[in-house]
Parts: structure tokens; sequence; C-alpha cells
């Protein structure tokens, strides 16, 4: 049975497709840890409890939830850049002869209607397809990649450009690792519940205004590629996460960058929508010692 995983106020939780969700382990009397990580390794158990939701009273919709990040906090999370021609060639950067593979810090992970807090002047959007890791190993052949992917989630990969390139080499890591850019949700949706899990239409809109649209399929280095190079040089871990790249759009390609209010849909269908507002940081608050 195909399933809808969310994190709901921390809690791991059932989706059904009308958005109402599914406490994971009162569904599953006790199985499925109401701790999404430990959740998250427990796929076959989650595979067989979204067959019972139906049978049983929702505990809320995902419309008037807090929703956390899905994953809340893997082992690792990668991303690849300059994974499609078109990006490229706006970037005017040539394509890598193999996967250009960088890190996002963990701390960086947001809800799916999280703020993103700004860090600059130059803050850009990336809208990705993210890949969770359900089965971890190392050496994985392409043709046994799929079988080692939990599911896929929807991803903004925000960043600071002027960080991004305050250094040569490119700072990507810290350039896209500010608190709150890293984005996903609002679910992670079982790889059974697609046609073909790769190729699958992406969308970013900035204040309803569509700046990227394009297809998973044009990945210039797909799914199981990436999982198979990265594993043959470490081991994967369920709940590791792959953000796999962006299309042609970003506003780093026509100088329109983030701004305090703008609010960012990043939209892939099969799985949902982010949708979040970009706010200025808060002013430091000075500590004041106590008379």
């Amino acid at each position: 049975m195909t399933f809808r995983f969310a994190n709901v106020d921390g809690r791991s939780a059932l989706v059904d497709t009308e958005g109402w969700w599914f406490d994971a382990s009162s569904v599953s009397r006790g199985v499925i840890s109401g701790d999404p990580m430990r959740a998250w390794i427990q796929l076959d158990q989650l595979h067989r409890a979204a067959n019972t939701v139906q049978e049983r009273e929702p505990d809320g919709n995902v419309s008037d939830a807090h929703l956390g990040p899905p994953i809340p906090s893997p082992r690792s999370v990668f991303a690849v850049g300059l994974n499609y021609r078109s990006h490229a060639e706006e970037s005017k950067m040539d394509l890598p002869d193999v996967p250009l593979i960088f890190a996002k810090f963990t701390g960086c992970l947001a809800g799916p209607k999280d703020p993103v807090i700004l860090g600059g002047s130059t803050d850009d959007y990336e809208a990705e397809l993210v890949v969770v890791i359900g089965r971890g190993g190392r050496n994985i052949a392409p043709d046994d990649a799929w079988d080692h992917v939990g599911g896929l989630t929807v991803g903004q990969d925000i960043s600071d450009r002027t960080l991004q390139f305050a250094a040569s080499p490119a700072h990507f890591d810290l350039g896209k690792s500010r608190d709150t850019y890293g984005p996903i949700g609002p679910v992670i949706v079982s790889t059974d519940s697609f046609a073909n899990p790769g190729d699958l239409r992406i969308t970013c809109h900035v204040n309803g205004e569509r700046r990227q649209e394009d297809r998973s399929s044009n990945l210039v280095f797909d799914i199981p590629t990436l999982i198979s190079y990265l594993s043959g040089i470490l081991t994967l871990s369920p709940g590791d996460l792959i953000f796999t790249g962006t299309p042609e759009g970003v506003g780093a390609a026509s100088l329109q960058f983030l701004d305090d209010g703008d609010v960012i849909s990043t939209t892939i269908e099969g799985i949902g929508t982010l949708t979040n507002r970009c706010q200025k940081p808060p002013l430091a608050q000075k500590a004041t010692l106590a008379e």
C-alpha cells in the first residue's frame, strides 16, 4: 500500500490524499514510533498501516496543522549542483563530468510552511525534487537504486549568493545552509505511488509569478545514477536526503532576488506544495542583567 508520511507537531503521521492526517503510532497500535526519525526506518510497517487509515477517524487536516520537516534530523543532506542543462546554461557554467555534490548542513531544514529568514540582499530560490533514502547501503548498483528510495518530497535549496561566492572555490555548503534554507515537505510520498517516479513536474512561483518549470526526467544525472555514485563513496543511511538539483529560472540569472514578504510556492506533482514566506532576520536582542 502506498503511503504519505508527515511530521505533525513532532510526531510521525500518515496522510491521505485529501489531506487528513492520522497519528502513525495510534493507527499501528504502537508498532510505529511516534518519533519521525524512528518511524522512517519502519517502512514495511508504514506501508501496512497506510492500508488501515480509511477505517479510522482522522486526527486533523494538514491545512490546520503545524508541519515540521518530515525527516527532521537526517544523518546526511546531499545536494547536486548544475544537474539540469538549462540551469547550467543560464549560470554560464559547464556541465560537470560527474555529479557535483555538496552538503547542506542539517540545521538548515525547515517545515513546508515555515518562514525563510533572509540572510542578505542576494538570497535565491531553487525548486528541487528531494530523494529520501529508505533502505541504506553501500555500492548500490543503478538497477537496484529505486529499491533503496523510501519516498520523494519537495524541497527548496535557498541560497545566499553573496556568501556562496565569497570565496574561491565557492562556499556551496555555507551559502546554502543558513537556518531555514532547506524547507522540505509537506509529505514524503512512497515511490510506488507514481507511474514513473523519475518523471515529475516541478514548478516554483514567487508572489504568484512562475519562475521555474521543468520535469525531473531532464536531470543530467538521474536518481539511480546519484544513488549509485554516492553509495560508491560512503554508506547511505535511512533518512538521508538528496536534493537532486534545480532547473533554470533562478533569481541570480535575472537578478530577481528574494525580499522581505515574498512568498515562494514550490510544487511537485503527486507530492504537494511548500509555501514559505520570506522574512528579514529579527533584530538582535540585547541581554539585560537583572538588578
